[in-house]
């Protein structure tokens, strides 16, 4: 008894721990929105500029995107603004969660498949599978980014 009680707690002391940034899903999990997807050869490309306006708004562009359940897209995302930016693809109340967090804690760090933070002039790539339909949302949860208007529409047929 004493043994497997002492291998347990050795295997959970040096097993790597993993912050839940989605808050709500899991590395590599199903969620709602789908989950993450291996580049394969059937697939949509589709490419995301995140930016700044001189009048102050921050936007991606494309600002909407509609796909089909069981669609795997690969989105090439590239920080064309000033500021660092994220892009991340879930629903809207799991986002208004993640907002929320951010906004306590800004400096915030996740290692999320449905998100990328990145710096001026940078460049990523997620590839998602959406296995439901429904309507979800992509957004920017850096504080005041969202409410500059970082955020669009994902629906899923």
């Amino acid at each position: 008894m004493k043994l497997a009680l002492a291998t347990t707690l050795l295997a959970l002391t040096l097993s790597p721990a993993f912050a839940d940034g989605t808050h709500g899903g899991g590395h590599g999990e199903m969620m709602e929105i789908g989950m993450p997807a291996q580049k394969s050869g059937k697939m949509t490309n589709v490419t995301v500029s995140l930016l700044e306006t001189d009048d102050g708004k921050m936007l991606f562009e494309p600002q909407e995107f509609t796909f089909k359940a069981g669609e795997t897209v690969q989105f090439t995302i590239t920080n064309d603004g000033e500021a660092e930016h994220e892009f991340v693809l879930d629903t809207m109340a799991n986002n208004a969660k993640h907002k929320e967090m951010m906004e306590k804690s800004p400096e915030m760090e996740h290692d999320d498949p449905n998100a990328i933070r990145l710096q001026p002039g940078e460049k990523g790539t997620i590839i998602w599978t959406f296995a439901n339909a429904g309507s979800f949302e992509f957004a920017c949860l850096i504080p005041g980014h969202y409410e500059a208007g970082m955020h669009g529409a994902l629906t899923v047929n």
